[in-house]
């Protein structure tokens, strides 16, 4: 089978992913002054490559435990540290132009909504936010205030992803009618809520950490540092987490919005930690690249995926340990995670994407070091801060995804019941549901 047939076309597409932001953040001197709200684990990661840039100064560092703190000050002894954002923010004010936010996912909305409210252009991790109110607040904000922002979903920007939203936005498959996605990786507990209390740490200040979120006294290993994703106060579970990153692509490929329905096979709900497997199903509404109507499967946890007829591969391969299959009238797509060439799929055997056809998208060739790929993502943030590059996960893309993600992560509170979602009115039909869109802050 022939693709000459759609590469006139691609040459169009090659941005495709961008949606540009409209405003620029220009620092002193055409330099960016940055500060980082959470500099341990992947917050450290997001300090490293953000400040690879050439045009970075990174001048104020904040975190809530001090080991994390002291660690990234020896990298960058010039900031200033904080331990408060808050103060952080009031304190450092027109010294900043953009702010980095890697916190645990309840302190997402709270940290940036400060910054932007400042006017600072804002570099969120992903999810966006830890509620669907917030998602939208800050998309609102955002637009309102003309900033620059991105969400780190860093393969956004990675060659296979966008060959992968090329070849589908193209018609290689023809219109897709099903997607299935999935990761084993297990961001849920099914056990109890722990008892008791643990000394808090002199390295850890565990109000700032709980910040506006319920407060729950201190246990050692439970939440900080490691396992916070897995309870429903502070994290997504795994669809929250793995399920940005492998939604991305089939979602903005697709040029999908939020979904109609949403229904959550999984265990009932203890109040506590998320399900530790998930098997969520959404209906879209149709685009241009779709059926009239989007089924979209999503499995999660240990075993993942159910197996179906429409993973099966060639040759009885296995499937990837994560990744998507797109599934459309001509043939399938199958998009591992990652790092890895999409395999097109016609009546059960593979097909071959000729090399030429890569040159024709002006990609480039790919590249299997994430050391220099995982750079990208942040770099055309700085960019686009000195109104050299856009944006191609701002928050006006980015909160629909998240919402589309925390729709499904309600849906685990009500087990094998379908949840309508009206876009327009910001709710479900079902009144039980619309309490989890948003939780009141603590103040601390």
């Amino acid at each position: 089978m022939k693709r000459r047939h759609f590469i006139k076309n691609a040459a169009a597409l090659a941005s495709i992913s961008l949606l540009p932001s409209s405003a620029w953040a220009l620092g002193k001197d055409g330099r960016l002054r940055t500060a980082h709200i959470g500099v341990g684990n992947m917050g450290n990661q997001d300090l490293k490559d953000i400040s690879s840039h050439e045009l970075v100064d990174v001048v104020a560092l904040c975190d809530v435990d001090s080991n994390f703190l002291a660690a990234a000050k020896k990298l960058h002894p010039k900031a200033k540290v904080f331990a408060d954002y808050r103060k952080m923010l009031d304190e450092m004010g027109d010294s900043i132009d953009a702010v980095i936010v890697s916190t645990p996912d309840h302190t997402h909305a709270p940290a940036s909504m400060k910054a932007m409210e400042m006017g600072k252009s804002v570099y969120c991790q992903k999810p966006l936010t830890h509620h669907v109110t917030e998602a939208r607040a800050m998309a609102k904000l955002a637009k309102e205030k003309n900033l620059v922002t991105q969400m780190g979903i860093q393969v956004h920007s990675f060659y296979d992803y966008k060959l992968a939203t090329l070849l589908i936005q193209s018609g290689i498959i023809g219109k897709v009618k099903t997607v299935r996605a999935w990761s084993p990786k297990n961001w849920g507990y099914d056990g109890p809520a722990p008892q008791g209390s643990d000394p808090v740490p002199e390295t850890l200040d565990w109000n700032l950490w709980l910040g506006t979120s319920a407060h729950r006294p201190y246990k050692e290993n439970v939440y900080h540092p490691g396992k916070w994703r897995q309870l429903l106060d502070y994290g997504c579970g795994t669809l929250g987490d793995m399920g940005v990153h492998i939604f991305d692509t089939p979602y903005n490929a697709l040029e999908l919005d939020v979904p109609k329905t949403i229904k959550n096979k999984c265990r009932k709900p203890t109040g506590f930690g998320y399900p530790e497997n998930n098997v969520v199903t959404y209906k879209f509404p149709g685009t241009k690249y779709t059926a009239k109507t989007l089924k979209w499967v999503w499995y999660d946890g240990p075993g993942a995926p159910n197996m179906h007829k429409e993973l099966n591969l060639p040759n009885d391969d296995k499937l990837p340990e994560q990744g998507a299959m797109f599934i459309g009238e001509k043939g399938r797509l199958l998009l591992p995670h990652f790092m890895e060439i999409p395999r097109l799929i016609v009546k059960g055997k593979y097909e071959e994407l000729d090399a030429s056809m890569i040159e024709s998208f002006q990609l480039g060739e790919p590249i299997r070091n994430y050391d220099v790929e995982g750079k990208k993502h942040y770099h055309q943030f700085v960019d686009a801060c000195l109104g050299k590059d856009n944006c191609s996960a701002p928050f006006s893309y980015a909160s629909r995804l998240t919402e589309t993600i925390l729709l499904g992560v309600i849906a685990g509170r009500f087990p094998n019941k379908t949840l309508h979602w009206d876009s327009e009115k910001a709710k479900f039909s079902e009144e039980e549901a619309n309490q989890f869109l948003d939780a009141p802050y603590r103040d601390f």
